[in-house]
C-alpha cells in the first residue's frame, strides 16, 4: 500500500479534502510571453514549458499555452504527468554515453562517478534533476533554444538501455553482456 499524505486544504465548491499527488518534483523551464498582431493591436499570451518527475527514474515534459501565466503552467504540468515514462537509471547515474540530436539541438550525456553532481545547464538540468540522476556530465551544442534542447534530453534518456534490460531482450544472462 502506498504511503499517501493529505493536503490540509478545502476544494472550493465541494468542500472535500483532495489528495495530494505522490510526491512529483515539478520543473518549470521556461515561460514565453508571445505577441499576435490583430486589427486593435497586439494579443499577447503565454508559453510554458513544465518537467515533471518521480525522482526515482520517470520523466515527462509538457508544453502549455494559454491568455495568462497559470494557466499555461497548469496545462503543461498536466501533459507533463500525462508524458512521464520511465528511463534507465543505474547507481544515481545512466548506463552508457549517449549523443541526441533534436532540431537543431544536440545533447551529450555522459554517465559520471559517484560524488560528481549534475554538471547541466538549465533546461538538461530540469530534466535529469526531475528523472534522479545524481551523478552526470552533460553538455548542449547547437541551439540553447529551451524547446529543442528539453525535448533532445528526454530523447536521449529514453534511448539508454540497461545492461539488465539489454540481456532481456537478447535472451542471455547479465554477466555475458557487461563482459563485452
Amino acid at each position: 500500500m502506498a504511503d499517501r499524505t493529505y493536503q490540509a486544504s478545502m476544494d472550493g465548491a465541494s468542500g472535500q479534502f483532495q489528495e495530494e499527488e505522490d510526491k512529483l518534483i515539478e520543473k518549470v523551464v521556461y515561460i514565453n510571453r508571445v505577441a499576435k498582431v490583430v486589427k486593435g493591436g497586439r494579443r499577447f499570451s503565454f508559453c510554458a514549458i513544465v518537467v515533471k518527475g518521480d525522482g526515482q527514474g520517470s520523466v515527462g515534459v509538457g508544453i502549455g499555452k494559454a491568455n495568462e501565466v497559470p494557466e499555461a503552467m497548469r496545462k503543461a504540468s498536466e501533459r507533463a504527468q500525462r508524458d512521464m515514462r520511465k528511463v534507465a537509471i543505474v547507481n544515481g547515474t545512466i548506463p552508457h554515453e549517449t549523443f541526441v540530436k533534436y532540431g537543431a539541438a544536440r545533447v551529450v550525456l555522459r554517465p559520471a562517478g559517484p560524488g560528481t553532481g549534475i554538471i547541466a545547464g538549465g533546461p538538461v538540468r530540469a530534466v535529469l534533476e526531475a528523472a534522479g540522476v545524481q551523478n552526470i556530465l552533460t553538455k548542449i551544442i547547437g541551439t540553447t533554444n529551451p524547446h529543442n534542447v528539453v525535448k533532445a534530453t528526454l530523447k536521449a534518456l529514453r534511448e539508454l538501455v540497461s545492461a539488465d534490460q539489454m540481456a532481456h531482450r537478447r535472451g542471455k544472462p547479465v554477466e555475458e553482456i557487461r563482459s563485452r
